[in-house]
């Protein structure tokens, strides 16, 4: 069965994908497809997790107590009103 194609009719597109995909020694599709990626992850705002592990282990220093941080988070439940 043939794979998927992805068509993109701008030209300055296709060109781009090309170069990069002959710098980078990598095919079209990979090319394409990291570069959504990247595009996803900045729309979403979410750090890429070489940032995010960076940034814990620099302030990683301090620990947590976590039971207490649970204990701290506990309501207790009212029960069902009859």
């Amino acid at each position: 069965m043939a794979e998927p194609q992805l068509s993109v009719r701008s030209a300055r597109a296709r060109a781009l994908a090309h170069r990069l995909a002959r710098r980078e020694n990598r095919s079209i599709a990979d090319v394409v497809e990291r570069a959504l990626e990247a595009y996803e992850e900045r729309l979403a705002g979410r750090e890429p997790p070489g940032e995010f592990y960076a940034r814990l282990r620099t302030s990683g220093d301090a620990d947590i107590d976590l039971e207490a941080v649970i204990r701290a988070g506990r309501r207790p439940h009212t029960g069902p009103d009859l």
